[in-house]
């Protein structure tokens, strides 16, 4: 008996998706509530299990195709057996293959094939570009299952290897010959590959647009002494990790820290809705985390209410939902303020945007040794830029130095954030 899968309910005001990849193909048996397709949203990806245990049937949509709330996207017949052999169950065009891939002349297969391991298109685009073996691979996505990220790691360790063993190892491995009848590919050839946006990088460059064309944007900068910070993380690391299971990080201190400017300077809390302004006396935390899919906003509430243990831990269970890819449309909902850390990649210094209808970012930076003045004498410090990027349309000049000020002030003498100055 076959049955349908659909599109799940996708959260509040969310009415369709975009198929992302298929994670089971025609002919393999799935389990009841196995997740067989990744839908993307405007927001986060979202797994569509099979509601039955038994053999996929079909693909109704191709990866790439946009599907409403409550559309048959699969057949699973229930009960039914996995066919022997793998290449009988993927037909040449079959929906779940990347329209992004570049066109091969050659006819190698590739180790995904074999059935083992679930790709994406984008991951088994690199696995072959590699010359790798995935199942030699360890993954770090959910279920153990392989991201861009594990390839490009181990292409890189591999290489690395034989550098070190006296052998030239080639960046990527070449493709299969082609045939006689198409002319081979000239050495140093360039190529350009078309890929589709993601629905999430969709959004994301709308918002980032929008933000642009309908805020003033302006974005004030300081740089902060981390000298106290280092001190006090190495006093009670050990101490901290034993009693609360987590490492105290950097930004823990800049939410409280910020916690202390928002209470002080409430605009830079605050947002515009049409011609009214709407203040917060609560600071739900909006914290940018890299994902495989791009970069998400989760928020963590109440901020200004919670200890440092507490922060460290919201963040740390966010950086991996992200990087499993099961956040939540709930996890991202609202946010007062946004802290984003492009010091993680190694940033010295930015302009970070505005996470609309939010009216302020805090972008921090790499810490690095930097001679500064102290008590009049020349001195080497542990030094970070910080940036205020605010909306003027509510906030003053005045009022983004004084807010950034304080966090400044915070973050250089700690105690500040213990006893509410």
């Amino acid at each position: 008996m076959s049955i349908e899968v659909k599109v799940p309910t996708l959260g509040e005001s969310v009415a369709e998706a975009t198929v992302g990849e298929w994670l089971r193909q025609p002919g393999e048996a799935v389990a009841a509530d196995e997740p067989i397709a990744s839908l993307e949203t405007d927001k986060v990806a979202i797994e569509v299990p099979s509601p039955v245990t038994g053999v996929l049937s079909e693909h109704s949509v191709a990866v790439g195709d946009t599907v409403e709330v409550g559309a048959v996207i699969a057949l699973v017949e229930e009960g039914g057996t996995a066919q022997a052999g793998p290449e009988e169950t993927r037909p040449k065009g079959e929906p779940g293959s990347s329209s992004a891939q570049t066109e091969q002349t050659g006819t190698a297969t590739a180790p995904a094939d074999s059935g083992e391991v679930v790709m994406s298109p984008a991951v088994r685009r690199a696995v072959l570009e590699a010359g790798l073996d995935p199942t030699a691979i360890k993954g770090s996505g959910k279920d153990g299952r392989l991201t861009k990220e594990d390839v490009l790691a181990a292409a890189q360790s591999k290489k690395d290897g034989a550098k070190k063993d006296g052998i030239a190892a080639p960046a990527v491995s070449a493709p299969a010959p082609a045939p006689a009848s198409a002319p081979a590919s000239a050495s140093g050839e360039r190529r350009v590959e078309r890929v589709k946006m993601t629905r999430l990088r969709q959004t994301i460059a709308k918002r980032l647009k929008s933000a642009q064309d309908n805020a003033a944007l302006l974005t004030t900068f300081n740089d902060v002494d981390m000298t106290a910070v280092i001190e006090a993380r190495e006093a009670y690391k050990d101490l901290f990790a034993k009693k609360h299971g987590i490492k105290l990080g950097f930004m823990s201190f800049f939410a409280k820290a910020a916690c202390l400017a928002l209470k002080d300077v409430p605009s830079v809390n605050a947002q515009v809705e049409g011609e009214e302004i709407l203040y917060h006396d609560f600071v739900d935390l909006s914290v940018a985390v890299s994902a495989p899919n791009g970069l998400v906003v989760p928020v963590v509430r109440n901020v200004e209410s919670m200890s440092f243990a507490e922060v460290e831990l919201a963040i740390a269970e966010f950086g991996k939902k992200a990087k499993d890819g099961t956040l939540t449309m709930d996890d991202m909902k609202g946010g007062t303020f946004t802290i984003s850390n492009g010091g993680v990649f190694g940033s010295l210094m930015s302009t970070p945007i505005i996470n609309p209808p939010q009216s302020a970012v805090l972008g921090l930076h790499r810490i690095e040794d930097r001679p500064v003045a102290v008590n009049g004498e020349v001195a080497i410090r542990p030094m970070m830029y910080i940036a205020l990027s605010y909306d003027h349309r509510i906030i003053d000049g005045r009022e983004a130095v004084t807010a950034l000020k304080i966090m400044k002030e915070a973050i250089e003498d700690p105690m500040r954030m213990l006893i509410d100055l």
